[in-house]
């Protein structure tokens, strides 16, 4: 991937990660990303669509590579994703609220309205999902229960994020972390 292209990405995921897919104009990417407005068409002909749904994708495997890489600094899976939890309470609270991430207000944007954009979302939700399950997996569970909680952790850790940058507090996430936790501690 040329250096342009993935900086006009990560500057899409960077914007909507902040104010949201309606809230993101494609002269704004231009202008923060600094690229010239032919490159945004040069690599990306079809527009919008197609690099919120690339955005959107290189988010979710970075975001999951962060997970695995959080979850490998320990071999027990109850107190890995626990750490996990709470380095994101953290990142969202130093962010002063802003961060989380891009897939969170895409999807919930745009569930309805593109299904290029809303297949990208599930893609990117299955890559962060695995990274939990595979995690689970190692420690020992059942590959039934590693899947349906790889979902669950994701679920609970995206509506903590919500609720973390709602309530200008880390402690929905805190929260998140603790009952996790517990759960997967039984």
């Amino acid at each position: 991937m040329s250096n342009v292209r993935g900086h006009i990405l990560q500057t899409t995921c960077d914007l909507m990660e902040k104010q949201g897919y309606h809230g993101t104009g494609l002269n704004e990417i231009v202008k923060e990303s600094g690229a010239p407005k032919g490159s945004l068409y040069h690599y990306f002909p079809e527009g919008k669509e197609q690099i919120t749904s690339e955005a959107v994708l290189q988010s979710g495997k970075a975001t999951a590579e962060r997970i695995q890489n959080g979850l490998s600094g320990s071999s027990n899976a109850a107190k890995a994703i626990h750490d996990f939890v709470l380095n994101v309470a953290d990142h969202v609270e130093s962010s002063g609220f802003a961060a989380g991430s891009p897939l969170t207000a895409v999807a919930m944007e745009t569930a309805t309205t593109s299904e290029r954009i809303n297949v990208a979302c599930r893609e990117a939700y299955i890559l962060l999902e695995t990274a939990f399950k595979d995690k689970l997996l190692e420690s020992g569970f059942t590959k039934i229960k590693a899947e349906e909680l790889g979902t669950f952790i994701t679920a609970a850790v995206e509506g903590g994020i919500i609720l973390s940058r709602t309530y200008h507090s880390g402690n929905p996430l805190r929260t998140v972390a603790k009952y996790l936790k517990v759960l997967l501690s039984q």
